[in-house]
């Protein structure tokens, strides 16, 4: 049975816009080729011990709308994702019903700002609690906000690796709280 999606409107708390963002200087792929790589195998680029990536729903070695993937997360933090949008430069994937988060999350890559030998991968999620114990546990005291980042983080340095070039800095974080305001013209974006 497919499960429903739990998209940001659904869920409980603030709703944070987040990015990790990494540039990487004289890649050997193009922006298409290293997405190419990534949607082959998203799995691959995602560290074992902090979130496993299975696909349930869809071929291997592809990546297409409609496709799932069940994650375990370390900690109670399990859930499962839909593919929303797959082009040549990025992916959108849901959070379904019982995530413990409710929004969205999109990986890119393309060229990073004026300098024309450097690429710029990025994740960037419009999300918040799927209820208000998950909020108390991840945003409260912590602990799936800390395993997060780290996936992100470290999914962001396997990419760079991959691509055949290096990375210019380290990954940048940045995180914004949004209110109630700026999440009405958000959620119709």
């Amino acid at each position: 049975m497919t499960k429903p999606e739990q998209p940001a409107s659904t869920g409980s708390g603030p709703l944070f816009e987040r990015r990790y963002y990494i540039d990487i200087d004289q890649p050997a792929l193009s922006a298409q080729q290293l997405m190419e790589a990534i949607q082959c195998n998203v799995a691959h680029y995602s560290p074992d011990l902090l979130a496993q990536f299975e696909k349930v729903k869809g071929q291997e070695q592809r990546l297409r709308q409609g496709d799932e993937f069940s994650i375990k997360i370390l900690g109670p933090w399990n859930g499962s994702v839909r593919v929303t949008e797959v082009t040549e430069d990025c992916f959108e994937f849901v959070t379904l019903e019982d995530h413990p988060e409710a929004g969205r999350i999109r990986f890119s890559v393309g060229p990073a700002g004026r300098r024309h030998d450097t690429l710029r991968f990025e994740i960037h999620s419009w999300a918040r609690s799927r209820d208000g114990l998950v909020a108390f546990t991840y945003d409260t005291l912590g602990m799936g906000k800390k395993v997060q980042q780290q996936t992100w983080e470290l999914f962001c340095q396997k990419v760079a690796q991959a691509s055949g070039g290096h990375a210019h800095g380290p990954v940048q974080v940045e995180t914004i709280e949004h209110d109630k305001d700026s999440e009405q013209a958000h959620a119709h974006a």
